[in-house]
């Protein structure tokens, strides 16, 4: 079992940047691979970025060049760093772990632990 908690989101102008982190508690946080997931009001969970277990990564179209995930394993911390934002980035930001270390899943589904959420708003 492994808990995560969110910090980082804010208000920022269109055009700027803010960096989100997940603390995970737990020494299994290098066993799973983390997500990064975004929910504006009345929409659907989306995708965001992947990260697995061996550092490999994975983009949603939106965000490709403008978002960068990393992860520390030290730390048992996921980042988010989030440049150039957009006011369609605007929404809660969650971070998510799967069981299956080397997957990079683009689905909710396949995540088996969850964050509580933080916002993020971008004004135009």
């Amino acid at each position: 079992q492994v808990q995560l908690v969110e910090s980082g989101g804010g208000l920022v102008q269109a055009g700027g940047s803010l960096r989100l982190t997940c603390a995970a508690d737990g020494r299994t946080f290098r066993n799973y691979a983390m997500g990064w997931f975004r929910q504006a009001p009345g929409k659907e969970r989306d995708f965001v970025a992947v990260m697995n277990r061996s550092g490999g990564s994975l983009y949603a179209d939106s965000v490709k060049g403008r978002f960068t995930i990393s992860r520390d394993n030290t730390k048992t911390a996921l980042y988010l760093q989030m440049n150039s934002l957009k006011p369609e980035d605007t929404g809660i930001y969650y971070c998510a772990a799967d069981e299956w270390p080397s997957r990079r899943s683009r689905y909710a589904g396949d995540y088996h632990h969850w964050g509580q959420g933080t916002q993020v708003t971008v004004s135009s």
